[in-house]
This record gives structure tokens, sequence and C-alpha cells, in this order.
């Protein structure tokens, strides 16, 4: 009887190199003369981000130095969740945190599309924030990852490919 063949489906990000964006754009942020005088900076406490400045387009202006550094570093901006930014006294903020792992409802929409558009003979398990995927066929599971590396919703790594 043949042994299956499996493969973890994770969404990690390196948290080193999500530091070094942060440093890398503060300093930008700091350097550049269109953010002279405009109270801009973008900070973290663990897994939150806070971007501050004192207008809605600064405020963003910020986001996307931050995005540029991790798309720079090799971090999908799929990782980066952050939100609209709102009025806090005479600033504006953003808000945002770096997404690890695949949360529930990720998870069901990834088997879902597995059994719907993927080859019969796969079979796709939720493991707490990973999704192990098992099949009798390699050959099926190269064709789940070419299928899944077109999702839009996470940033997906496949590991473990045994």
């Amino acid at each position: 009887m043949a042994k299956d063949s499996t493969f973890d489906v994770v969404s990690k990000v390196d948290k080193q190199e999500v530091a070094n964006a942060l440093n890398q754009a503060q300093k930008e942020i700091a350097q550049r003369y269109d953010f002279k005088g405009t109270g801009a900076e973008i900070d973290s406490s663990g897994e939150k981000l806070l971007i501050k400045a004192n207008s809605e387009e600064r405020a963003k202006a910020v986001e996307d130095v931050f995005g540029s550094k991790l798309v720079k570093r090799g971090i999908s901006l799929k990782s980066f969740d952050s939100g609209e930014p709102y009025a806090s006294g005479k600033e504006f903020r953003i808000e945002g945190t770096i997404k690890e792992g695949i949360d529930q409802p990720t998870a069901k929409k990834i088997t879902k599309l597995i059994r719907d558009e993927g080859p019969k003979t796969v079979k796709a398990t939720i493991q707490g924030d990973e999704l192990r995927v098992t099949s009798k066929s390699r050959d099926d599971l190269q064709e789940v990852i070419a299928m899944l590396k077109n999702f839009d919703d996470a940033d997906l790594q496949f590991v473990n490919m045994r």
C-alpha cells in the first residue's frame, strides 16, 4: 500500500525582517523633507503598529513607506493588515497588525477551494493555525500548491513536503 504524501500550508512572517523594515521606515520618515514638522511617525508595540501624522494624507504616506520597506525585505503586503485613518485630537492615526497564522475563516476558505477545484484525491485538514494537505499522489499535491499560489486572502507558505 502506498504511503500518503503531505505538506503543510502556513502563514508565517520573519519578525526580524519586520523589525528591520520598521527601523528603515522610521529612518526614512525622520530624514524626508516632506515629513518635517508633520509629526509623522510609526511605532510598534508587540504585534500592533501605530502610524501617526497631522493629516490623513501624511498618515497614508507613512503607511506606504512602511509597505515599501516590507516588500523590499520579502514580506508580502497580505501580512500587513491596517485599518482606516481616524482622527485623535490634532493628529490622524492608523492602527495595523502583522498577521501570522491562518485564521479559521481563511482556513475554511482554503479547504473549500481545495475540495471544489483541486484533484479529488486531495484532503485538507485544519490543524490550529495551519493546514495539512494529504494525497497519495505527489503530482496532485503540486497541483494544489500551484492553485494556492494565486490565493489572495493570505500570504501562504508551503512546508514539510513529505
